[in-house]
Formats: C-alpha cells, sequence, structure tokens
C-alpha cells in the first residue's frame, strides 16, 4: 500500500527535530514506498534520543531517507542508506547534499546483497523498514549479524497482521502500533 505521510502535502515527508527539524524530503510516487508516519517516527525518536548521540545507523531500505535524515538531525554521526533504486538513491544523495551533512552516505545497492558482503563496520542502530509486500524482514534481519555492535538497536517497521521470526539473540525493547503498522525496537545481545 502507497501510503502518504501525515502533516505534510502530498510528495514530502519533514524532518521532525534536530537542526535539520522542519526540512522536507520529497517522496516519489514509488511501487512499495511507504515513509514511516509523523507520529509513529516521532514515537521512535524519543525512544532513540538517548542512544543517537554520535552512533553509527544503517538505514536498509532507505526509501525517502527519512529515519536516518532523523537519526542525523538528532546527533548521530555517521549514517548509511542504502537503497537499491537509482533514481531514489540519486535522490538522497541530492538531499544529503542540499541539507549539507556530510555524515550521510548512500549505496545505490541491493539491501540482502550487500549485507552477504564480509562487514567493513558495526552499527549502533539499523532501521529494517522494507517494502511490505517485499516480505524482507527475516532474511535482512539474519544476515545483519555480522553488521551489529555489541548492543545494538535494531526498529523493525511491518504490517500490523504480521509477525517477522526474528534472531533467537534480538530482545523487544520497546514497541507500539498504530491502525496500520507494528513497530517495535529491538537489542541485539552481545
Amino acid at each position: 500500500m502507497n501510503q502518504r505521510p501525515n502533516n505534510g502535502p502530498p510528495g514530502s515527508v519533514r524532518i521532525i527535530a534536530g537542526h535539520l527539524r522542519g526540512s522536507k524530503l520529497p517522496v516519489p510516487d514509488r511501487p512499495g514506498l511507504r515513509p514511516s508516519s509523523d507520529r509513529v517516527r516521532e514515537t521512535l525518536f524519543n525512544w532513540l534520543q538517548p542512544h543517537l548521540h554520535g552512533a553509527r545507523v544503517l538505514d536498509l531500505f532507505a526509501g525517502t531517507g527519512a529515519l536516518g535524515f532523523e537519526a542525523v538531525s538528532r546527533g548521530a554521526a555517521e549514517v548509511l542508506l542504502v537503497e537499491r533504486d537509482p533514481e531514489l538513491a540519486r535522490s538522497l544523495r541530492e538531499q544529503a547534499t542540499r541539507l549539507k551533512v556530510d555524515q550521510v552516505k548512500v549505496l545505490a545497492e541491493d539491501a540482502l546483497s550487500w549485507l552477504g558482503r564480509s562487514p567493513g563496520q558495526a552499527f549502533d542502530l539499523v532501521f529494517l523498514d522494507p517494502p511490505f509486500a517485499a516480505g524482507l524482514w527475516e532474511p535482512a534481519a539474519a544476515a545483519l549479524a555480522p553488521w551489529l555492535a555489541p548492543g545494538a538497536l535494531i526498529y523493525v517497521e511491518c504490517p500490523r497482521n504480521v509477525v517477522p521470526t526474528l534472531p533467537k539473540g534480538w530482545t523487544l525493547h520497546r514497541e507500539g502500533h498504530t491502525r496500520d503498522v507494528h513497530f517495535a525496537l529491538h537489542r541485539a545481545g552481545g
């Protein structure tokens, strides 16, 4: 389902807080592109605020980049946006340049293929919010282990009626839901 974000004109989503507060990100009309709503992002980043300063962040299915740009706006040290759609990746690079955020890097690659490589770094926070119809939560979660710093936080967003099987070492930290989505923050073991 292609939903438009709350509280903004169709075709854009706004950054809620931090030094980029109020900046708008374009939301192109693409199948499966469904930015997290303002309400969900606000709740998530309230949970994350104590963990963001200096964090290394991975946004695996970046889409509009709303989660990654929100993280850098609130103090993340580095954000890697992985997006397989070349036009969306180009747009993400343009937004990083426009917003003057050098800590945001964009990879135009398939997330699962990229996760299959040897990790070059470990991430403190991962956003796992793939296109709902693709059903990629479980394979992506299973491939994340070597990329996670000890005690890393992993955010998972899925349809309210979907319960993905996540790795045994992950513990639920916080969760919430809207009429349409379930969202949860997990902590990796180790």
